[in-house]
């Protein structure tokens, strides 16, 4: 190794990372604690052919000019500094760094035992790791020229459809070199498929770079949602034939094209370096004093993950806001879905509204307008904060789920909750503060059973995960209707396709934002895995066979979801006793029971009951609405509410029929029709 070839000039503190100019490359990295740090450049080859020392330091940040350097220089970095477990400073000049701001990198990363940055005696592990570790890619990515403009998706007709770039696109009738990818995603095959559900917004799973953990590796499994990252800017490399970055790009053009709003799964609260004693990649390296939470010498370790990114500190503020903003500007998404988000509420430990990243992000001009959905739960003190976030963020409704689920299995003394829970958990969302839209309403997410799951297994079946079937939500109040698991029996099926509808209805007419996770149209099953992170196979891959069962859910959300943009009332109703619709004329809604006259006190007591009606009327009373929910499968033969003749059945699930001046209701189902 030689010494530097190249002009050194002071350069810029800003923009951090590399940056080209007129004259080469302009380095900027943050390392409060470092007493020197390097700048190692790579040949194609991977052979480190230079080490150069920054030359200044002002305010945390270490900057220089390289002269001479190009687009497309491979490069990485080096710290040397004190080692000190009880300040948790654990510089290690032997351990080569990814440079937290780069845009691309040269491969994936893949668990090593080397990587470690302490050893068994506590001490520097000094295992040199520069075979190991990618390569930063000096990268000028700009926003592409004639993008497609943003989708402007009305708040009461948004309906967001997870979306894993692999599982969806696997298994889809395209090209063999395009399935697994993004540009798979983009394809007319999958557009068109999009299309057809009549949503309104894609919510990517993550596609940050990403690590497989090392007890995976040790499994031979491998992590395929990707809730590990190495990177905050550097996209995910394997989802990519050749150019992860261009080819991201032109998804999401695609994707906006097609009349798409697209947002993005973003892991903020924590990173694939894990536990102190594990990885030593980039952030450990470069300042784990401050940009991980520690607490008297010790990680506090509020994901569950290893370790949690210190959101309280300003460079981890300022390298988020960074990094979404990049997203938005230069990738071209419209919105974030935040894991764990409490995690970026906390001050030193606790949480609260009025913490920085979070006020951050609502006050500036270009993130305070993007789409916002918070996962609002993290493992730590005052972890769950469901309705808690500020206003701006939508946020993800277990208590939705729990309760629409234990409807449908036909629990006891459930409707009231059920009533609240349709009407947009005003428990937790409350009138005159936030509007019901901001309750993201899901039925099944990635992490627990899919839809086809729910109906068919009544106990989780992760033994492919090789822990023993330990894992996972042991209850997921689930109805397998009397088989566990796949079968032939019609009867069978014909009721688990119901409840399926059932349960499609039920979420793209309630009160707020509903979620569909992706597969769940084509009644896709992961064989009761309800904790499918680590299967990157035919579990999680999505079936796109024909079936009558697919035909019928995914009309059912076409049409669901057209009535949802037809009728707004549908998703936010204007009441008489919100302040937040003061300025606006009332919509009205009344209670019924089955004999279509005004739910008494006595009706909402009845622990047994399973029915639960109601009307809809708008303000201006162009709209009136009927709408039954009926758990039980006994048969009912319901009259018209008072004063209406007639009724046009806009929707229904098999069990209705119209007959002259009352609806038969066979079994459980729903219905919604016009007055």
């Amino acid at each position: 190794m030689k010494n530097s070839d190249y002009q050194i000039a002071m350069g810029s503190a800003f923009p951090l990372g590399a940056t080209l100019t007129e004259k080469g490359v302009n380095f900027s990295v943050v390392s409060e604690e470092a007493s020197l740090l390097l700048l190692c450049l790579f040949d194609r080859t991977g052979e480190e052919i230079q080490q150069i020392p920054f030359v200044t330091k002002q305010n945390g940040i270490w900057f220089m000019e390289v002269i001479g350097l190009k687009e497309g220089q491979h490069y990485a970095l080096r710290a040397k500094g004190d080692f000190n477990l009880h300040t948790q400073n654990v510089f290690n000049e032997h351990k080569l760094l990814i440079d937290p701001y780069a845009k691309d990198l040269t491969n994936k990363l893949v668990w090593h035992k080397d990587l470690t940055t302490i050893n068994s005696h506590n001490q520097p592990d000094e295992t040199d790791t520069a075979q190991l570790i990618p390569k930063s890619i000096v990268r000028a990515v700009q926003a592409k020229e004639c993008r497609p403009a943003r989708v402007k998706v009305t708040p009461s007709s948004r309906a967001l459809y997870e979306l894993h770039v692999k599982g969806f696109s696997q298994n889809l009738a395209i090209d063999e070199g395009l399935k697994g990818t993004y540009l798979g995603v983009a394809s007319p095959a999958g557009i068109q498929h999009l299309k057809s559900l009549n949503i309104t917004t894609i919510q990517l799973m993550p596609c940050f770079s990403f690590m497989t953990e090392p007890h995976l590796e040790r499994l031979n499994l491998r992590n395929y949602w990707g809730y590990n990252p190495i990177s905050f800017f550097a996209p995910e490399a394997s989802y990519a034939v050749k150019d992860a970055v261009a080819e991201f790009q032109e998804m999401v053009d695609a994707l906006r094209e097609a009349g798409f709003e697209v947002i993005l799964d973003v892991v903020y609260n924590h990173t694939a370096e894990s536990e102190l004693n594990q990885a030593c990649i980039s952030f450990r390296g470069l300042d784990n004093a401050h940009y991980y939470r520690h607490h008297e010498g010790r990680y506090l370790n509020y994901t569950g993950c290893g370790n949690c990114i210190d959101t309280y500190n300003t460079n981890s503020i300022r390298l988020i806001c960074d990094s979404m903003r990049y997203w938005v500007e230069v990738m071209g998404v419209d919105g974030f879905r935040f894991d764990l988000g409490v995690d970026l509420g906390r001050t030193d430990h606790d949480f609260t509204t009025d913490a920085p990243l979070l006020q951050a992000i609502l006050q500036d001009p270009v993130l305070s307008r993007t789409c916002l959905v918070m996962e609002p739960w993290d493992i730590g003190p005052n972890g769950y904060q469901v309705g808690h976030f500020p206003k701006g963020f939508l946020e993800c409704n277990d208590k939705y789920r729990d309760t629409v689920r234990r409807f449908w299995r036909g629990g006891e003394h459930v409707v009231p909750e059920f009533a609240t829970r349709f009407m947009g958990s005003r428990d937790c969302f409350h009138k005159g503060l936030r509007s019901a839209l901001n309750s993201v309403n899901y039925i099944t997410y990635h992490d627990g059973y899919t839809m086809r799951d729910l109906v068919s297994y009544h106990q989780r079946h992760n033994l492919a995960n090789m822990e023993n079937n330990r894992d996972g939500h042991g209850d997921n109040i689930s109805q397998n209707f009397g088989v566990e698991g796949e079968t032939n029996d019609s009867t069978v099926l014909e009721k688990r396709l119901n409840q399926q509808l059932c349960f499609i209805s039920t979420l793209l007419l309630s009160q707020g934002t509903p979620h569909i996770l992706g597969g769940d149209e084509l009644s896709h099953s992961q064989q009761g895995n309800n904790n499918a992170y680590c299967q990157d196979n035919e579990i999680t891959w999505l079936d796109w066979q024909e079936s009558n069962e697919r035909a019928a859910i995914q009309e059912a959300i076409s049409r669901l979801m057209e009535l949802r943009k037809q009728y707004p009332i549908l998703a936010e109703i204007r009441l008489e006793d919100d302040a937040l619709y003061a300025h606006a004329s009332s919509d009205h809604i009344e209670w019924l029971n089955e004999k279509s006259v005004p739910m008494t006190h006595e009706d909402w007591q009845q622990g047994s009951r399973g029915y639960i009606a109601m009307v809809l009327a708008s303000a201006d009373t162009s709209t009136k609405l009927w709408l039954i929910f009926n758990n039980k499968d006994e048969a009912l033969e319901l009259p018209f509410p008072e004063a209406s003749k007639s009724v046009e059945s806009l929707y229904h699930t098999p069990a209705f029929s119209v007959n002259g001046n009352s609806l038969t209701c066979s079994y459980r189902g729903v219905f919604i029709g016009k007055l």
